[in-house]
C-alpha cells in the first residue's frame, strides 16, 4: 500500500510541476521569435532534484508539448520536445543529491556540468538548429548569435537558482516525503 501511495504522490507532484512549467513558460517568460528568457526551468529542475531523471524528462516533455498545443507562440517542432526530455534526463542524472549538502565539489562536478550541457549543448546548439529550420529567416549561425544573448542571461541565473532549489527540495523531502 505504501508503494502505491508513493507512486500517486509522485504523479501528483509531476502534474503540479508540469502545470507550473506551462504557466511560467507561456505567461511568465519574455518570449519573442526564437528567444525566451524566464524561470520555466525551475519546475522541471525541481522534479529532477526530487524524483530523478525519468520524471524530470516527463515533466519537461509533457509541459513543452502541452504548452505548444494549448498556448502556441510560434511553430512547433517535435525536436523541441525531444530536447526538453533530454534536458530533464541530464538534470536528473546530475542533480539527484541524496546528501542535501552543496559544497564547492558538488557545484563544480554536478551543477555546473548540468547547466552547461543543458544550456549550451542542448539549448543553444541543438534547439537553435530547430529554430533555424522553422523560421529560416537567418542562417544557423545568425540564429546562434541571436540566441547567445538568451543563454548569456540564463546560465548565471541557473547557476544561482539551482543550489537554492536543491536546498528547498531537501527541506521538502525531510518534511513531507517519508
Amino acid at each position: 500500500m505504501q508503494k502505491k501511495q508513493s507512486i500517486i504522490v509522485n504523479i501528483c507532484v509531476c502534474a503540479v510541476l508540469t502545470a507550473m512549467e506551462i504557466v511560467l513558460n507561456r505567461f511568465g517568460s519574455f518570449n519573442t521569435m526564437g528567444l525566451k528568457i524566464g524561470f520555466a526551468f525551475v519546475p522541471p529542475t525541481f522534479a529532477a532534484i526530487l524524483l530523478g531523471p525519468a520524471p524530470a524528462a516527463a515533466v519537461y516533455a509533457v509541459s513543452d508539448f502541452l504548452g505548444a498545443i494549448l498556448f502556441p507562440i510560434g511553430p512547433y517542432h517535435p525536436g523541441f520536445t525531444v530536447c526538453a526530455a533530454l534536458m530533464g534526463i541530464c538534470a536528473g542524472v546530475f542533480l539527484s543529491n541524496k546528501s542535501g549538502k552543496i559544497n564547492a565539489k558538488f557545484f563544480f562536478t554536478r551543477i555546473l556540468p548540468c547547466v552547461l550541457i543543458n544550456c549550451i549543448l542542448i539549448g543553444l546548439i541543438i534547439n537553435t538548429a530547430w529554430v533555424s529550420l522553422l523560421y529560416g529567416s537567418k542562417t544557423y549561425w545568425g540564429w546562434f548569435l541571436y540566441r547567445l544573448s538568451e543563454y548569456a542571461v540564463l546560465i548565471p541565473v541557473q547557476l544561482i537558482v539551482i543550489p537554492i532549489l536543491i536546498t528547498a527540495a531537501q527541506r521538502i523531502k525531510t518534511r513531507f516525503y517519508r
